[in-house]
């Protein structure tokens, strides 16, 4: 609260990065507004007033990229600032995490005046805007990056399990861009591929990282999603999520 962007009210990328807002956490930052409200640190008024500003910046200066983010903006000019030399524009995973903070605080802000209906009016159109069938990129598989300079060089396939499984909901949950089933099962779950039988320190791992085949992941992976996605009975036929 006290080191967002002047500007933008994003969240800096970490002390000392200046200009350096971060999409993906500015959406968990977006989604701790409701909870100082509720706990009494801030006022209302102040969580709706930042909020505002924040919506304006991402509806009105935020450069995106077939409705997606970068990773990384200019917290006073909106521009896209470069995560690596081919990572300079759409990033569709925090894209997802900004999205599914900003459906938090459109549900949270529900009175019947003028700052919180222009939240509830902004997001909706950042959410509408979003163009998950573009990230297919002709394939039933989502993709994480594309650049107006680079296209799909950097050609990463977003795969579980790990922290992405909210893009593939907010995907098919889209009221404009909706995403197919396959997907869910072709790119995900990898056709079933996800599902491990392996277990370490007596706990069955249940689905695996097709990038550590031994383990299932860094802990992260296991929260990311559910700030948005609530895991208790939500199961489909790879895994229970709540004990997952």
């Amino acid at each position: 609260w006290d080191y967002a962007h002047p500007v933008s009210g994003l969240s800096r990328e970490r002390l000392n990065s200046d200009d350096i807002v971060t999409v993906g956490g500015s959406g968990f930052g977006i989604m701790t507004i409701p909870v100082g409200i509720e706990r009494g640190f801030i006022t209302r008024e102040e969580g709706a007033e930042r909020t505002a500003q924040i919506v304006d910046f991402l509806l009105n200066k935020a450069e995106r990229f077939h409705g997606a983010f970068s990773h990384w903006l200019n917290g006073e000019t909106g521009e896209a600032f470069p995560f690596s030399t081919y990572d300079d524009g759409a990033d569709l995973v925090e894209t997802g995490f900004m999205i599914q903070g900003l459906l938090t605080v459109q549900q949270y802000f529900n009175s019947d005046n003028e700052v919180e209906k222009s939240i509830r009016d902004g997001v909706q159109t950042l959410w509408e805007e979003v163009e998950w069938t573009w990230f297919l990129n002709g394939t039933n598989t989502l993709y994480w990056h594309w650049s107006p300079e680079h296209a799909w060089k950097m050609n990463l396939p977003i795969q579980g399990w790990n922290e992405c499984l909210i893009c593939y909901v907010l995907g098919a949950s889209s009221p404009t861009y909706p995403i197919p089933v396959e997907t869910y099962h072709e790119g995900w779950a990898r056709n079933g591929k996800i599902v491990t039988d392996k277990t370490k320190y007596g706990y069955n791992l249940t689905l695996r990282h097709n990038y550590a085949e031994e383990y299932g992941g860094p802990l992260f992976w296991a929260h990311y999603s559910f700030m948005g996605l609530d895991p208790r009975g939500l199961r489909d036929r790879y895994a229970d999520y709540w004990e997952q």
